[in-house]
C-alpha cells in the first residue's frame, strides 16, 4: 500500500482527466477494473458532468526572470480546472489570482474551481510576499474541453445479490492521506475479499471523483442501490497514524454501525466514533441523502479537515506510514469478516435447558476448576454456552457478541460446531 502511493503521488488527478485514467490503469494491474466514462454534459440529480480537464503547464516568470508556482515542480501550484493564460500583467493584478495559506506560510493550498471558469496559482504565502514588483509573464496551457469523466469499478459475487458497497475517490492530485491511502488500502480490501473462500455478500468496490463521483454513480444506479446495498463505507484518510474513526451512517443504528462499534470496541489502536454529520465528510453525504439513506459510513483516521496538512502540499507520502495503512486494513476487513460471520442466523432444535455436551464431543468430559484471572470470553465453552442459550432465531450473532463481549470469531465457530453435532439449524 505504500509503495502505491509512492507511484501514484506525482500523477495530478482531477474530477476529470488523463491523471485520473492513468490513475485507475495502475489500479486496474491488480484489481478486475471495469471502467465507465461518462460525457460531458450529462445531467445526473441537479448536477451536470463537467467538461475534461488536461493540464499540461504552467509558471509565473516574474521581473527578474524567476520562473515560480511551476506545475512541473508541484500540481498544487496550478489552480484546479484552470483555463489556459498567456499574458504580462503587473503584480497587482496577479496577487488577484494567487492563493495562499497566511496561517501555514510554507505550505501550498489545494485550490480549485471546477465549475466556474477562471485561472489561478497557488504557493507559499512567504513566496507571495516576497515577489518583486513588476511585470510578470503568465503562461498556463491547459485544455478544458467536452470529453468525459472516468470512474472504476470492481465486483466481487458472493451467494447472494446484497452488495456491500467500498467506496472511495481519485480526484485529488498529490496528496497521500487524502486521498491515495484510501485507494490503496481499497485495492488491498479487494484482494483480500477475493481471496474469501465462500462469501455470503457480493462486493462492489468503486473508485470515483468526490461527490460528483459518488451522485452520478447513484444516479445511473437509483434502484440498485436502494434495493441491493445491505452495507458499506468509504475509505478517506486511513494511512496516517491518527485514531481509527468510524463516523456513523446516517440511521446511526445499521448493521455496520454496531460491527465498527464492536470492532473498534475490541481493537489495540486508538479509535473513536462520531456521529453522522452532513456538513463534512466525504462521500457519505450523498449515500446517506435522504432519498437513499443507505447504510454507509466513513472510516478513516485522521479526519477530514482536521489535520494540519489537509488539502495542502504537506500532506506527502511521509505523512502516511505501512503501520497507519495496515491498521486501517486489518479494521476495514475485520469489519466485513464480523458482517460476513453475521449473514448466518441459527435456531436450537431443541430449546429445552442445556443439552448434554459431551456427548456431543463439544466438551471434555473431564473438568477442573479454572484459575483466578482467566479471560472467559477466551474459553470455548463460554462462547458455546452463549450460542446455545440466544441462538433462539430472534438473535443473530451480533447481538450474542454485544451481549456477552465474546469475539464474534470465537462465537461464530461454536455455532458452526454446535450446528455440525445437530444442536442448531440455520433460519
Amino acid at each position: 500500500m505504500q509503495a502505491l502511493v509512492e507511484r501514484l503521488y506525482p500523477i495530478c488527478r482531477s474530477l476529470t482527466g488523463p491523471g485520473n485514467r492513468q490513475t485507475l490503469a495502475i489500479i486496474g494491474e491488480s484489481v478486475d477494473l471495469a471502467l465507465t466514462e461518462l460525457p460531458s454534459g450529462t445531467e445526473v440529480f441537479d448536477w451536470v458532468i463537467p467538461d475534461e480537464w488536461t493540464p499540461r503547464s504552467a509558471e509565473i516568470v516574474g521581473p527578474d526572470g524567476v520562473a515560480r508556482a511551476r506545475f512541473k515542480d508541484h500540481n498544487l501550484h496550478l489552480l484546479g480546472c484552470s483555463v489556459s493564460v498567456d499574458r504580462e500583467m503587473d503584480l497587482a493584478e496577479l496577487l488577484e489570482h494567487i492563493y495562499t495559506l497566511p496561517d501555514e506560510p510554507d505550505l501550498i493550498p489545494y485550490v480549485v474551481s471546477y465549475y466556474k471558469r477562471d485561472w489561478g496559482f497557488a504557493m507559499k504565502d512567504r513566496e507571495k510576499r516576497a515577489l518583486p514588483p513588476g511585470r510578470y509573464r503568465v503562461t498556463i496551457d491547459t485544455t478544458l474541453e467536452p470529453g468525459s469523466m472516468t470512474f472504476g469499478e470492481a465486483v466481487l459475487p458472493g451467494r447472494t445479490d446484497r452488495e456491500v458497497l467500498i467506496s472511495t475517490y481519485v480526484c485529488h492530485p498529490s496528496m497521500a492521506n487524502d486521498n491515495l491511502s484510501g485507494i490503496a488500502v481499497a485495492a488491498a480490501l479487494y484482494r483480500l475479499v477475493a481471496s474469501m473462500p465462500d462469501r455470503h455478500y457480493s462486493y462492489r468496490f468503486i473508485w470515483i471523483p468526490e461527490t460528483i463521483g459518488a451522485i452520478a454513480w447513484l444516479a445511473l444506479n437509483q434502484d440498485h442501490a436502494k434495493q441491493k446495498i445491505a452495507a458499506g463505507m468509504v475509505l478517506s484518510c486511513v494511512g496516517d497514524e491518527g485514531p481509527l474513526t468510524w463516523k456513523l451512517s446516517r440511521r446511526g443504528d445499521t448493521e455496520i454501525d454496531r460491527i465498527a462499534r464492536l470492532v473498534l470496541a475490541r481493537s489495540d489502536l486508538d479509535h473513536r466514533i462520531t456521529p453522522f454529520l452532513p456538513a463534512k465528510g466525504s462521500d457519505e453525504r450523498q449515500f446517506g441523502s435522504p432519498g437513499f439513506n443507505l447504510p454507509v459510513g466513513l472510516l478513516s483516521r485522521s479526519v477530514p479537515g482536521e489535520f494540519r496538512s489537509y488539502h495542502t502540499s504537506g500532506d506527502t507520502p511521509d505523512l502516511v506510514t505501512a503501520e497507519g495503512h495496515a491498521g486501517s486494513l486489518k479494521t476495514a476487513y475485520e469489519m466485513i469478516a464480523t458482517l460476513e460471520s453475521n449473514s448466518i442466523r441459527y435456531k436450537r432444535i431443541d430449546p429445552h435447558c442445556e443439552p448434554m455436551l459431551s456427548n456431543k464431543r463439544l466438551i471434555q468430559s473431564v473438568s477442573i476448576r479454572n484459575r483466578p484471572g482467566y479471560d472467559m470470553t477466551a474459553d470455548p465453552l463460554v462462547a458455546l454456552r452463549w450460542v446455545l442459550n440466544y441462538c433462539d432465531g430472534e438473535h443473530d450473532l451480533l447481538d450474542i457478541a454485544e451481549l456477552s463481549d465474546v469475539p464474534m470469531p470465537a462465537l461464530a465457530s461454536a455455532a458452526q460446531r454446535a450446528h455440525q453435532a445437530g444442536l442448531l439449524t440455520i433460519v
